[in-house]
């Protein structure tokens, strides 16, 4: 996997990668990861670099909330059962 761009921001790193014909958007927040890939025939490198919105980075902050709340729960669950 092939770094292409990282792009700033203040709370979130964001990088894209290309692999195997497809770019990969990461975005990462306190040791979560979310990842969208798409083929690179589909999508320009500078388009999807500026799609990135506010709303579309809102709900991955819902979802890495919802992330954290999952883990969090699964690690009480197996405190439990040692």
């Amino acid at each position: 996997m092939r770094l292409v761009k990282q792009i700033p921001h203040e709370r979130y790193l964001i990088q894209i990668h290309q692999y195997n014909g497809k770019f990969i958007l990461k975005i990462e927040l306190a040791g979560f990861e979310q990842l969208f890939k798409v083929s690179e025939s589909e999508v320009d490198i500078e388009k999807l670099t500026n799609q990135i919105s506010n709303d579309f980075l809102k709900s991955c902050l819902e979802r890495f909330l919802s992330m954290r709340t999952e883990w969090e729960k699964l690690l009480n669950i197996s405190k439990l059962n040692q």
